[in-house]
């Protein structure tokens, strides 16, 4: 009698590991119904009902966020050990991603400026001097009080197509939302596309940085759960690396510029583009020429696309609009501290502490270029970028969880277990853990308490799994297909 054949046991892993991820996509979905950031009327409103759905759907989301953390980490040791195609990796996306595309939105209420501000410039307003109040009507009811008079920091690339969105849907929140949705689906798919040849280029297998930048929890939750215009941005960075490492540094400097045009710290990969055009370049002063033709292509598609979108160049004012008493960053949080400090002890000095550490952080992330400039012979082109906009996030004056994606994409890509990735693999891990569902911060020990228990339940269910395991549980496919 012959033996019997056995499955593949890395099968098995890569199943359980997409077991765990859509249950945990699947949780806060259903926990976004009652906590998420839904709008006030419509399919995607919280339903009225006899019971708090909020503190539930909250204890649901972060039982969810748990096992998708814990599956991502444990495909990250199975990529690293045996890498499983890339075909494989992106259909675990898809089932990943699926419950997630017909939820309410998560994590963030941006969706709704979005809408706004491209309602605005369909209106003929300026979107650069005005806030969504200016505009009235559903779309702005919708935007938080704290951005309701604030310009927008989006540059016109992207205001081109949230005015599509909004002319198409006329004043339909919830289409606007899941069709801002795939807008942002577009971004993560083209990011999908680029990741793979780009990584190959640098000898880094296309499973790998699959993982880190692609099936990143960030990604999953922010990025599509939350409709977030940074999906454009990551996708158009990492396409117009990818041309530009293929031979094509023209077509590179124009999409990196669209990436800039979606949000300007993009504009730092352009020194890639143009240092990889110089290296390819023949003739005198390849460097010359290489910067000079990346400037035209970047100056010439910035002015084409600015006019087309028809608000002028106001964004370049408008770029300190994220930047709050209440910001998220380090600096900030230093600013905070200090002020405290010096009240206590009466000698407050007003908004001096404030804006000394953001200057100061400045500097650092200056500081923090230089080093990879005079480094860059070993660092390289693109993994240079993902070090730069690293430190941009750390020492930038305001900070988001998905932030850290415009650096986690050309470390992915370059050096996705090296040490800055090892880093930016740990702090998506982390950051994927510390926003409440709505979007806001927790009012109380209500909310975190909630939190803190469907975290600790999830763990439980986890370690109770593990023990439960059995060698032969290894051979299973399970949903690997």
């Amino acid at each position: 009698m012959s033996a019997p054949v056995l499955a593949n046991p890395d099968a098995g892993q890569l199943g359980r590991c997409r077991a765990w991820g859509v249950a945990g996509t699947m949780c806060v979905a259903l926990g976004g119904v009652g906590a998420g950031a839904g709008p006030a009327e419509g399919p995607l409103a919280r339903p009225d009902l006899p019971v708090d759905l909020f503190t539930a759907g909250i204890a649901v989301a972060y039982f969810g966020l748990v096992l998708l953390v814990v599956a991502w980490w444990r495909l990250g040791r199975l990529v690293r050990q045996r890498p499983p195609r890339a075909e494989e990796l992106l259909a675990t996306l898809l089932m990943w991603a699926a419950p997630l595309l017909i939820a309410p939105p998560v994590f963030s209420r941006d969706v709704y400026s979005y809408l706004a501000q491209g309602a605005m410039v369909g209106a003929g307003l300026d979107v650069y001097r005005d806030g969504p109040a200016a505009l009235g009507g559903p779309f702005a009811a919708e935007v938080p009080a704290i951005w309701q008079h604030t310009a927008t920091p989006y540059g016109p690339a992207f205001l081109l197509l949230a005015t599509a969105v909004a002319t198409l849907v006329g004043g339909h929140v919830t289409l606007g939302v899941l069709l801002m949705r795939l807008v942002a689906l577009g971004g993560v798919t083209l990011l999908a596309f680029s990741l793979p040849p780009l990584a190959r280029r640098f000898g880094v297998a296309p499973a790998a940085a699959l993982w880190l930048a692609v099936l990143n929890p960030l990604v999953l939750l922010h990025l599509v759960g939350g409709a977030h215009n940074d999906a454009v941005l990551v996708g158009l960075l990492a396409f117009g690396l990818a041309l530009a490492v293929g031979g094509r540094p023209v077509l590179g400097a124009v999409a990196v510029t669209l990436a800039a045009l979606v949000k300007v710290p993009a504009a730092v990969g352009l020194a890639a583009v143009a240092l990889v055009w110089a290296s390819s370049a023949a003739g005198r002063w390849p460097r010359v020429r290489a910067l000079g033709g990346t400037v035209l292509v970047a100056g010439g598609t910035a002015v084409g696309v600015t006019w087309l979108a028809g608000t002028g160049f106001g964004w370049v004012g408008a770029l300190r609009t994220p930047v709050t008493a209440d910001s998220w960053s380090l600096t900030s949080a230093l600013g905070r501290a200090t002020s405290g400090l010096l009240e206590a002890l009466d000698a407050s000095l007003g908004t001096a502490p404030m804006t000394g550490w953001r200057l100061a952080g400045l500097c650092a992330a200056v500081a923090a270029a230089l080093l990879v400039w005079h480094r860059r012979r070993s660092v390289g082109p693109v993994q240079g970028v993902g070090l730069v906009l690293g430190g941009v996030v750390v020492f930038g004056p305001a900070v988001r969880p998905w932030y850290l994606l415009w650096a986690v994409v050309p470390l992915a890509a370059s050096a996705p277990f090296g040490r800055a990735g090892r880093l930016a693999a740990a702090a998506s891990a982390v950051l994927a853990l510390v926003v409440l569902p709505d979007g806001f911060a927790p009012h109380g020990l209500g909310p975190l308490g909630f939190a803190l228990a469907g975290g600790i339940l999830a763990v439980a269910l986890l370690v109770m799994a593990a023990f439960a395991s059995t060698p032969e549980d290894d051979l299973a496919p399970g949903l690997a297909g």
